[in-house]
């Protein structure tokens, strides 16, 4: 059963660990695109059936699971075999790559996602990509950390192009690098840049090539302007919303636990930020998840 695997969540230093109350509901559904609902959070933790009925009590439709080794890839096709709101991303991270490669398990872990990613319910590949923060040496030239986050990568691009499926990037301090790569091997279809980290000109640059943004609560932090301004720019036939969850709690809930139910916040945050009325925006995104991942 999807609920027996927790990762828990370490600590960071949060003082009000109580779940928010639910906020307005939405009138027309949408998606949550990127959470993490086998990482346990808060002082009383919820079961995928608790996070998935308060999400649909407010019009959140679904969730894409997303993953980022083979324990939490595994759980993902579980929990999209256990219920129908749950659709799978299955992946190694760009930090755990390095890893399985120390190990000398990257190419077994990679099989692994192969064969999940063969399954119905998988939708995506993800999540994958590049991150020059957390694996600082994968920025170097000749580094084993950089080696084995590249050589993942690719293996990624071409599973999801194997299976004619989407593919969630993880990009963090890795613009240049994540770009040069989909332009150099040929991107999937349907690449989805999880978490839109980069600023307006990167922004045109994706929706250019065809790219999916999807943009979660740290759009509504106070020192994320570079964000506002990428979703200026980009198409709305271009967005998806994702809560990141159980991370970057939209404010004014920054700091308290993350989850599916919070995404009419950043809804309506970015429908205010456009200047779009929420329900025209909502029928968009929900459009667009369709595209990008199909039905649930």
């Amino acid at each position: 059963m999807a609920d027996t695997y927790v990762k828990e969540r370490s600590s960071d230093g949060r003082k009000d660990l109580r779940y928010p109350p639910p906020p307005e509901p939405l009138t027309v559904p949408v998606y949550d695109n990127h959470a993490h609902l086998e990482i346990t959070d808060g002082d009383e933790p919820l079961s995928l059936t608790e996070q998935l009925d308060r999400a649909a009590a407010v019009g959140i439709a679904g969730v894409v699971q997303a993953s980022g080794d083979i324990e939490s890839s595994r759980w993902a096709v579980a929990a999209a075999e256990q219920d129908a709101r749950v659709l799978a991303a299955v992946a190694i991270h760009p930090n755990d790559a390095p890893v399985y490669a120390a190990e000398g398990r990257l190419d077994e872990a990679i099989a692994v996602i192969d064969e999940l990613a063969a399954h119905p319910r998988t939708r995506a590949i993800g999540e994958t990509g590049l991150d020059y923060f957390r694996t600082p040496d994968a920025a170097e030239a000749g580094s084993p950390g950089r080696s084995a986050q590249h050589e993942s990568f690719e293996a990624h691009i071409a599973l999801a192009k194997k299976h004619g499926i989407a593919m969630q990037i993880h990009d963090r301090d890795a613009h240049d690098d994540v770009l040069e790569t989909l332009a150099r091997v040929g991107a999937p279809d349907r690449t989805v840049f999880h978490c839109f980290s980069g600023d307006d000109a990167m922004a045109r640059m994706a929706a250019d090539a065809g790219y999916w943004l999807s943009f979660a609560g740290n759009v509504t932090f106070k020192n994320a302007q570079n964000l506002r301004d990428a979703l200026h720019v980009a198409p709305l036939d271009r967005i998806l919303v994702e809560t990141d969850a159980p991370f970057l709690t939209p404010v004014p809930l920054r700091g308290r636990p993350n989850a599916p139910y919070l995404v009419p916040l950043t809804v309506r945050f970015m429908a205010a930020e456009l200047q779009v009325d929420v329900d025209e925006l909502c029928t968009r995104l929900a459009a667009n998840t369709r595209e990008v991942y199909g039905e649930f």
